[in-house]
């Protein structure tokens, strides 16, 4: 590697300033208080009888204080007679094994002592149907046979494909619930069709499985809950549309409309499905979702502790280092690809010895004819970007527009 090291050894790294972006971001003050307001006001717990058994499905998604909103389904469960247990419906994630799937939501914070109930976890699935095309429908074994079904999830903007309905309940119903197979079946004609095949498997497992609501949460640009909302499983197609249309109006954004090149700490499973959301990044896996900022180069730095070696998003990336290299537990993001059929997302970027050494090379390949004008933006991952870092170069800009803070003179930064 040392002719590498040569070959970007004069290549010049600018200073850099740590900036705030500002967004319009409600927040609720009490997440567990409004999770019970939410089932009062839906009139849900009516469905569950004495000594019911309640599946409640869990994703492995980042959703902010998921831990909680667990705990308080489970206790409101508790509270009306019924006997709560919790089921990962996560697809294909954890390695595609129960017990990598049961780790993922224990890393989540859902743990049986903290949430007060059992976590079955197991690949075992129940086809329900199937779509006039053939494509097969599943569910999770653990959930068909429970008394009743409940789904938390997020509602959020898909990575991959647009229409009314994309991340949210009826997606964690259909490919969430479905484990490995589902999520394989609902994969299997690609992203183009992924917004029509979504609510017409939802309707068909929601007729053949007790699921009787929906806990939605919206997130504010912070990530942090704005909203919190029970949705009787016969509104998840009406509902769900508005609350998208909300969530999307409150994401957050990198506010420039090009970058030559995007820094990001940390890539995980836990931060996105594509381990970097393509919202942000602007670099997407198919060409059934757009949006974004222009990015010339991406670099990588690290992944998240809690993704435990996926590196599913790691295609996305122009550059990376060696440490991220070795760190990957290739089959995790093997197994995502395959399920999803989306294979680009895995391939492996350049890798570089150092982080210096992988932004010099994003820096020397992004084709800028001076230097000192290079726009270079670092976050954290793409679950935080309200504190950024921006090239002294790009200075005047952001001084100049009422979203940003300026919280730092220009200063030399270690990668």
């Amino acid at each position: 590697m040392e002719i590498i090291a040569e070959l970007l050894q004069d290549i010049p790294l600018p200073k850099m300033v740590k900036v705030e972006q500002k967004f319009t971001a409600p927040e609720l003050k009490d997440v567990a208080k409004e999770v019970h307001t939410s089932i009062e006001k839906a009139n849900v717990l009516t469905r569950i009888n004495q000594g019911d058994r309640v599946a409640i499905a869990v994703g492995s998604r980042g959703v902010a204080d998921i831990h909680i909103l667990t705990r308080e389904v489970v206790h409101a469960v508790r509270s009306i007679g019924g006997d709560p247990f919790i089921v990962p419906a996560m697809g294909s994630h954890g390695g595609a094994t129960g017990e990598g799937q049961k780790e993922v939501l224990e890393g989540l914070g859902v743990t049986e002592d903290f949430i007060g109930a059992p976590i079955k976890s197991s690949m075992e699935v129940v086809q329900v149907g199937k779509l006039p095309n053939g494509l097969p429908i599943y569910v999770d074994k653990n959930a068909y046979e429970a008394d009743k079904v409940i789904v938390i999830n997020r509602i959020k903007a898909h990575t991959a494909f647009r229409g009314p309905v994309e991340s949210g309940l009826m997606k964690m119903i259909t490919i969430g619930l479905g484990k490995q197979k589902g999520a394989e079946a609902a994969h299997l004609y690609g992203f183009k069709h992924m917004a029509k095949h979504v609510p017409e498997m939802a309707k068909i497992v929601i007729e053949k499985v007790p699921i009787i609501f929906g806990l939605g949460t919206i997130e504010n640009a912070y990530d942090r809950p704005a909203k919190i909302v029970a949705i009787p499983t016969e509104q998840f197609e009406t509902e769900e549309p508005k609350l998208l249309l909300e969530a999307k109006n409150l994401m957050a954004k990198l506010m420039f409309e090009q970058i030559d090149v995007l820094v990001i700490d940390e890539i995980g499973k836990d931060i996105s499905g594509d381990g970097m959301d393509p919202n942000i990044t602007g670099r997407y896996a198919t060409p059934y979702a757009t949006g974004g900022p222009d990015v010339n180069r991406i670099v990588v730095l690290d992944l998240t502790k809690k993704t435990h070696g996926n590196a599913n998003g790691i295609g996305h990336a122009d550059f990376t280092t060696k440490k991220v290299f070795d760190s990957i537990d290739w089959k995790q993001g093997f197994a995502n690809a395959l399920t999803s059929t989306v294979v680009s997302v895995v391939k492996m970027p350049m890798f570089l010895e150092t982080n210096e050494l992988a932004v010099k090379a994003a820096v020397k390949t992004s084709n800028i004819n001076d230097m000192k004008d290079i726009r270079i933006v670092r976050i954290k991952d793409t679950l935080d970007i309200k504190e950024i870092w921006v090239s002294e170069g790009m200075l005047e800009e952001v001084s100049t527009k009422e979203n940003f803070k300026i919280l730092s003179d220009p200063m030399k930064i270690n990668y």
